[in-house]
């Protein structure tokens, strides 16, 4: 599965995660990415054949619906809350140990075609 973390994630959580072997980009470390709305992000997880991991929940289920209305496939949505994952620099780590057990146990680029989940600290 290749991942794309919205922009409120660091870019560490991206770094840590391709050097354990993952295909993960950040927007926070593409220029060409920052700035993007919600639609836009969607539309570019998906033109990249990636899931999106975020916290934005609102929104991008809403963007899910659409996909769904118009019959369109999406790689999959991820969500998080920072009640459980809280974000900050001590916290990296947490990520970067939960989305590696979720990534190794869904390796396939359509594992989670059309679908949505939330991640666990024990994915």
């Amino acid at each position: 599965m290749r991942l794309l973390l919205d922009e409120h994630y660091s870019p560490r959580i991206a770094e840590q995660l391709r050097q354990a072997g993952h295909d993960v980009v950040s927007i926070s470390e593409r220029s060409d990415l920052r700035g993007f709305t919600d639609p836009q992000v969607f539309s570019f997880a998906q033109a990249e054949r990636r899931a999106l991991l975020t916290e934005n929940t609102g929104d991008f289920l809403e963007e899910i619906q659409k996909a769904q209305t118009d019959g369109l496939t999406h790689f999959g949505v991820i969500f998080t809350s920072p009640r459980s994952f809280p974000r900050g620099t001590n916290t990296i780590g947490i990520y970067v140990r939960a989305l590696d057990l979720f990534l190794s146990g869904h390796q396939a680029e359509d594992a989670l075609i059309n679908r949505s989940t939330w991640l666990s600290d024990s994915a």
